[in-house]
């Protein structure tokens, strides 16, 4: 006698299973998107405004959810690369431009993780000129030494870390109320510095090398139309877990910082530092690890990123199964990515903070480019056939991409001007 609801059970854990197989890209991609800049983004919008630019969060996971959504997409149905398919559909010359614009963007934002590193370990006491190298060996070593699973099975591990952040905001004792009222109830006011960070949280949301990354990693993977169901759905709560994480790390500075009347952070570390006599060393220490597991995930991400875009894009051998022999190029542009991010920290008095103005300058020339490639290709009924954009997506996709080349103007004008 068979037990009643046993074959729905089964069945429940069966799509659990499924589910567990394809998990991974979307969900690496949107908490990478949590880097040191980020959590320096995030910590700044409570230090300075409280709890008043929570309601940001909502419309900035939605436009990340669509654009994420149709990278996965694009890699699912072509087998390609979003620099495969742009060299393809677009030519030589624009690939070219979009490879050049990236790479030079990446490297600043890879410069920014390791002295996200630097900070990170400052706070415990440890000389960068220990930490840094160390960090760059381990990260070259898992990526060029491990296959594909390997790398992706570590990813995952320390994207749960991202969970300090939560007990951090716990452990601040903030307004819960208040803060949840202006998740949803914007606080509008029309001063500059208001407006410049709207556009600052905004801007660190979407960033070009996200898209070539998952692409690159749903077709690694072996994702097809047949697992997209299940992977869009790893894409989805992804894009939402990180920006629950965004909203957590604004809650604990608005909580302490903010209350305190504590406006100016120079770096993510400041926030964590400035967290102990408010809230306790735990919720600091909490803070700090944060920081430092965001380093490493993004030191490792970013220049794998990048060597996939190029070497995809110019038409070269890449991927992590294939070994140093038989992707040559690949892997030594990422071991340059690693050693020269990693240099720049080393530097005595360089000024980082130009570095990384410059990288956000070139992110938001080639923003505009990389949405214009996306909505061209996957609204071409040759290459996505019945997976394409409908009228509604479009619809959505385009005001997205809309808002995110007008906020991304503001963002580079306002780097420019400051």
């Amino acid at each position: 006698m068979r037990i009643a609801g046993a074959r729905p059970l089964r069945a429940m854990w069966l799509r659990v299973f499924a589910f567990l197989t394809v998990v991974g890209p979307g969900f690496i991609t949107a908490n990478v998107d949590n880097d040191p800049g980020g959590i320096l983004t995030y910590s700044q919008a409570g230090a300075k405004f409280g709890y008043a630019l929570l309601w940001t969060l909502i419309p900035t996971t939605v436009a990340l959810i669509v654009v994420q959504e149709m990278a996965a997409r694009m890699g699912a149905v072509t087998g390609k690369g979003l620099s495969d398919l742009i060299r393809e559909e677009f030519g030589l010359r624009p690939t070219f431009f979009t490879m050049i614009v990236l790479g030079l963007a990446d490297l600043g934002n890879i410069a920014a993780e390791f002295a996200g590193v630097a900070s990170a370990v400052g706070i415990f006491g440890i000389s960068k000129y220990v930490a840094v190298p160390l960090a760059a060996f381990v990260v070259w070593g898992v990526v060029v030494r491990g296959t594909y699973v390997v790398v992706e099975r570590l990813l995952l591990v320390f994207s749960l870390v991202y969970f300090a952040y939560p007990v951090s905001a716990w452990l601040s004792h903030p307004d819960w109320r208040l803060a949840v009222t202006h998740t949803f109830l914007p606080d509008v006011n029309d001063s500059s510095e208001y407006v410049v960070m709207i556009i600052g949280l905004v801007g660190t949301t979407i960033t070009p090398w996200m898209q070539f990354y998952l692409q690159a990693s749903i077709v690694e993977k072996g994702i097809g139309t047949r697992q997209y169901s299940l992977s869009r759905w790893d894409v989805i709560i992804g894009c939402i877990i990180t920006d629950v994480v965004a909203f957590f790390i604004v809650v604990a500075c608005g909580a302490t910082l903010y209350t305190q009347g504590i406006r100016e952070i120079k770096d993510a570390a400041d926030a964590a530092v400035a967290l102990a006599p408010l809230a306790g060393r735990f919720a600091s220490v909490l803070f700090a690890i944060g920081l430092l597991n965001a380093a490493l995930l993004s030191a490792a991400i970013l220049p794998l990123a990048t060597a996939y875009n190029v070497s995809e894009g110019l038409g070269f051998e890449s991927g992590l199964n294939k070994k140093f022999s038989e992707a040559p190029i690949f892997y030594w542009l990422y071991t340059s990515l690693v050693v020269v991010g990693a240099g720049f920290v080393l530097i005595p008095r360089l000024p980082l903070i130009k570095v990384i103005i410059v990288s956000q300058v070139a992110n938001g020339v080639l923003i505009p480019f990389v949405l214009f490639f996306m909505l061209r290709l996957i609204n071409r009924e040759d290459l996505m056939g019945t997976y394409r954009n409908s009228r509604v997506a479009n619809v959505i996709a385009w005001s997205t991409s809309a808002v995110m080349v007008a906020l991304t103007v503001a963002l580079v004008w306002t780097s420019i001007a400051g």
